[in-house]
């Protein structure tokens, strides 16, 4: 690849894993609200051991996903798109989670409309407003970051920074850690990913596996909860 190429796709790459990006990650904290509230959550390191578990369920169940859409896009089967973004919703057991997922999907989408012509993120809008498929995040991760020539393994770093990010900039409000504490749990945990995308890599839709029945109980008390700075 020609080094102006490679800067173009790196430049893509970092606007579209920007925590400012405008696909709402902002309003979530992947569960970590309400373990904070509960007290499971109250310091630097059971903050660490709580976002490495949600790191680790979302590298084999939504980072899965994303690499099947990806790869769907680059060799233009629309079916596995749909599959994969099927499977993606399957493994959200709590309505918040599949809200979050469908929001930020869909978003996303309709952003890279507007920012670049598409003709498999048109169509893929379209089966979303027919509801003929959920239109989760991590599909549309999938689409748009082939569509932009970035590369499998860019595309799950990235999908891993979004979601570690996601719960570490909730913690500065919602826990007793500062900045350096959480700059120092993403530079342990992305240590971390290779080895979650080696797994990840390798798995089919039948070896995606999100049993994570505590964040599961979070996220339903979340729904009926009243104390609340983010959706879920």
């Amino acid at each position: 690849m020609p080094a102006s190429d490679a800067m173009t796709t790196l430049m893509r790459l970092m606007a579209l894993t920007d925590s400012a990006f405008p696909v709402g990650t902002f309003s979530f904290s992947n569960g970590l609200e309400t373990a904070a509230d509960t007290g499971l959550v109250h310091d630097a390191a059971t903050l660490e051991a709580f976002v490495r578990d949600v790191a680790v369920q979302a590298a084999t169940t939504d980072g899965v996903a994303a690499l099947h859409a990806w790869r769907g896009r680059r060799d233009e089967r629309f079916d596995e798109i749909v599959a994969a973004d099927h499977q993606a919703i399957l493994c959200k057991l709590n309505a918040e989670a599949r809200l979050m997922s469908c929001r930020m999907g869909k978003k996303l989408a309709e952003l890279h409309t507007h920012i670049a012509a598409d003709a498999t993120v048109a169509r893929w809008l379209d089966e979303i407003g027919a509801g003929r498929t959920p239109g989760t995040y991590p599909a549309a991760q999938g689409i748009v970051f082939a569509a932009c020539g970035i590369g499998e393994r860019e595309l799950f770093c990235s999908h891993q920074y979004g979601v570690v990010n996601t719960v570490l900039n909730a913690a500065l409000r919602c826990v007793r850690v500062s900045h350096y504490d959480t700059q120092r749990i993403l530079f342990r945990l992305s240590g971390e990913t290779q080895a979650l995308y080696d797994e990840a890599a390798g798995m089919d839709y039948d070896d995606m596996h999100a049993f994570a029945p505590q964040t599961d109980i979070l996220a339903s008390l979340h729904e009926k909860g009243t104390k609340r700075l983010f959706m879920n």
